[in-house]
């Protein structure tokens, strides 16, 4: 069963209209994730309508900056059609920091939001570690 996400100015439906006797779990606690919810929830809330602020193609680097300015003014992005909180940004960063110069190359070969997700793993893993030992 997947959860949906309740409508913000209509508590009898959710986000993607189905009525709210037709659904069985919202996703109202945790913030919404694509991989739980209804795919019509995540693409209609109104962040996701919004255009881009910023477009990457692969290999470009200016996205580290795009990300710097999203940490800098601490308000989320969208960016090659992805929603970037500042958290995901900071993190990303703090690896690219990091990084060699031949491990970022590796990195700019993924999409934008590709290159956000493998910090974002790299940041976990090294967390995870670090607080197990």
């Amino acid at each position: 069963m997947t959860p949906h996400i309740r409508h913000p100015r209509d508590p009898r439906q959710s986000v993607c209209g189905i009525p709210v006797t037709d659904v069985r779990r919202w996703e109202t606690e945790h913030p919404p994730r694509i991989d739980y919810t209804c795919p019509d929830c995540y693409t209609q809330l109104p962040e996701a309508a919004r255009p881009d602020d910023a477009t990457h193609p692969t290999g470009d680097a200016t996205l580290i900056d795009t990300l710097r300015r999203i940490v800098t003014n601490q308000q989320y992005a969208k960016i090659d059609g992805v929603i970037v909180d500042t958290w995901s940004a900071a993190v990303t960063v703090l690896i690219w920091d990091n990084l060699r110069d031949d491990k970022r190359q590796r990195l700019l070969t993924l999409p934008s939001h590709e290159l956000i997700l493998r910090c974002v793993a790299i940041y976990t893993h090294l967390n995870a570690r670090n607080n197990a030992g």
